[in-house]
């Protein structure tokens, strides 16, 4: 590993006092980030991305509720040929790769709050000018 050329100086060691102990401090590890540099996909990068949340775990990745997280996450690339596929199936035909977005939301599971959060997304969606074309369950 090449030596950093920088020279920083030692921060004053952190003296017990009141109540307050040093001992108690902790680095923050915050965030990581994998990419590739020419945005080529593939499989590498997801699982480079899963070790960088596997490796901050540790800072509360896993949130107080163990079934959820508390915002960490990893971030693909729209799978087109797959949708293309998928969606092929409800005679959808998709724009041009890169034309299109795709969003993802768990709904209500009451039927009438659901319905109510579908209305109010298609309502924007066609406020802002859009199409939505399709509703996909996973």
């Amino acid at each position: 590993m090449k030596k950093n050329k920088y020279k920083f100086p030692d921060l004053p060691k952190l003296q017990k006092q009141g109540l307050y102990d040093p001992i108690f401090e902790h680095d923050a590890c915050g965030v990581g980030l994998a990419a590739d540099i020419n945005g080529e996909k593939g499989h590498t990068i997801v699982i480079q991305g899963l070790e960088i949340l596997d490796r901050l775990g540790h800072r509360g990745a896993a949130g107080a509720d163990p079934e959820t997280g508390d915002g960490a996450w990893i971030l693909v690339q729209i799978p087109d040929e797959y949708l293309r596929e998928d969606l092929a199936k409800h005679n959808i035909k998709l724009p041009p790769e890169g034309q299109y977005g795709v969003g993802m939301t768990f709904l209500p599971m009451d039927k009438s709050k659901r319905q109510a959060f579908v209305s109010e997304v298609n309502k924007i969606v066609e406020q802002e000018g859009l199409t939505l074309l399709h509703w996909r369950e996973v």
